[in-house]
């Protein structure tokens, strides 16, 4: 999958007769996955490519000041539009300039000056521009002018209600793994860059692989079984995920965000900067504070147990 980053790496030519979809995205749950299911269809009857054109950043950082914290990085949602077999992604920056550009300016400037857009997919009840006033009805006259085709892909629901992105960050958050699965459409997992920590996973006899999230929504804190993906293999984990009491010197020690630390069983930690896909299976226990290096270490070895490894 190709990717171009900012305006000023779009040009026509680098596109074969494209058909593209706008959004954030985030989470990519079921939803989206139909839209860009209808994207490809719509690419391959028009014998052209599929062109997903999103943002680097949630539009709501700039209209209210407040962005919800993402479900996904736009690395990991990159990652995942490349699983579901998008031809190109396109990020651009959402900013001021964007949140008042109006639709028409961005067909014209954007869709049909940078890409050369052959076709536009809208989501079901989707809008984009100034006050999302780019729409399947306002858009058609621009879509005569410059021979496109428009479509829109039809809703999608779970037992009569529809996905969104607010309810799968609260069931995540709550730790509702089997619901968050239902409207994402697989399991969840945070995508981050194996970053150098303090080494003490190692003294005590079990390396950790500490994970820099980038943000991402995470589940509450707790020792998990998970499936790590770090170098095209997936292997069956422990994860910890919190702000290690036993060693975080109290209140004032406690990181500002939780630490994510996944344990591979036989497997020595040398990928540092390395990218890691952290699957969440099942909560083993809660995190807690343990009287004695002693004490943790046993519960660490019945933490690994749990796995059933053998």
């Amino acid at each position: 999958m190709r990717r171009y980053a900012g305006r000023a790496a779009l040009t026509p030519s680098a596109f074969r007769r494209p058909v593209a979809t706008i959004g954030v995205f985030d989470g990519l749950h079921r939803g989206h996955a139909h839209v860009v299911e209808h994207l490809r269809s719509f690419a391959a009857r028009r014998d052209g490519e599929a062109v997903v054109v999103t943002f680097d950043t949630h539009p709501m950082a700039v209209i209210a000041g407040a962005p919800p914290r993402h479900i996904l990085s736009t690395e990991h949602r990159l990652l995942l539009l490349e699983r579901m077999g998008v031809d190109a992604v396109v990020v651009l920056p959402f900013d001021v300039a964007m949140r008042r550009m109006a639709y028409s300016a961005f067909v014209e400037e954007i869709l049909v000056g940078g890409v050369g857009i052959r076709g536009l997919l809208f989501g079901y009840n989707s809008g984009f521009g100034h006050g999302a006033e780019g729409t399947p009805a306002s858009c058609a006259p621009l879509g005569t002018k410059h021979d496109f085709e428009i479509a829109e892909a039809p809703a999608i629901h779970i037992e009569g209600t529809p996905i969104s992105s607010s309810r799968i960050r609260d069931a995540i958050e709550r730790g509702a793994f089997a619901e968050a699965a239902a409207m994402l459409g697989r399991p969840h997992s945070v995508f981050g860059t194996v970053v150098r920590g303090d080494g003490r996973g190692r003294q005590l006899g079990f390396p950790t692989a500490n994970v820099d999230l980038g943000g991402e929504i995470t589940p509450p804190a707790g020792v998990y079984q998970v499936v790590a993906d770090v170098r095209g293999q997936r292997r069956v984990a422990v994860a910890n995920l919190g702000y290690r009491p036993t060693f975080g010197g109290g209140d004032a020690g406690r990181p500002a965000s939780p630490l994510l630390e996944v344990h591979i069983p036989g497997v020595a930690f040398d990928f540092y900067a390395e990218p890691v896909e952290v699957e969440f299976v099942r909560k083993i226990r809660d995190e807690r504070a343990f009287p004695s290096k002693e004490a943790l270490l046993a519960q660490i070895a019945a933490d690994v147990a749990s796995l059933g490894l053998g």
